[in-house]
């Protein structure tokens, strides 16, 4: 059970920065609070062997401040652009950390680019798609010390119920995966 001990402003963030944007909509001066972050990239990961989603269920903290789950959250393998490398090579360390599959750049696949959180922050996010097997298994996965990370795999033949089962708590972007996958793969 995970409980907040407390909140507290942030005086030196590493990841997002708050800001004021001032402007003018129809000749009226306009206010919005805004939060400066990092783009970020997902991918839908298909194990072609066990005919499954790979997915990873994690814990969010902002979602257990909400007070309407208990923070874990199922969602795409993804991470934030934060370095200089191209982001398919991210999408391809980001599979390898989370989910411990060393999946080569030639089978992942760029999908499409969306923007995300738009009330707050306005950050893009690129979605890809990966085939992977057993061959490329190196570890268990599990993400960065700081993270919480279990690897999940949804059969192909629960998916559909899976996406609209309310108990699992999801991500937009990781529904939107699967309306691609299951308009464009032919399953």
């Amino acid at each position: 059970m995970v409980k907040i001990d407390s909140i507290t402003e942030l005086k030196n963030p590493k990841f997002i920065k708050p800001i004021q944007i001032n402007y003018t909509l129809n000749d009226t001066p306009k206010i919005w609070e805004a939060v400066i972050a990092h783009d970020s990239v997902a991918i839908l990961l298909w194990h072609e062997e066990k005919r499954a989603f790979i997915l990873v269920k994690q814990f969010r903290a902002p979602v257990l401040n909400s007070n309407k789950v208990d923070g874990m959250m199922y969602e795409l393998c993804a991470g934030i652009i934060d370095k200089d490398a191209s982001n398919i090579q991210i999408a391809k360390e980001e599979i390898f950390e989370e989910c411990g599959y060393d999946v080569p750049l030639e089978r992942i696949q760029e999908v499409s680019t969306f923007y995300t959180s738009v009330g707050i922050s306005g950050t893009q996010q690129t979605l890809y798609y990966a085939v992977c097997n057993d061959s490329m298994k190196i570890n268990e996965g599990g993400g960065l010390i700081e993270e919480d990370i279990e690897v999940i795999y949804i059969p192909l033949e629960d998916a559909k119920a899976f996406m609209f089962d309310e108990t699992y708590k999801k991500t937009s972007g990781l529904l939107m995966a699967f309306y691609w996958f299951f308009d464009n793969k032919g399953f």
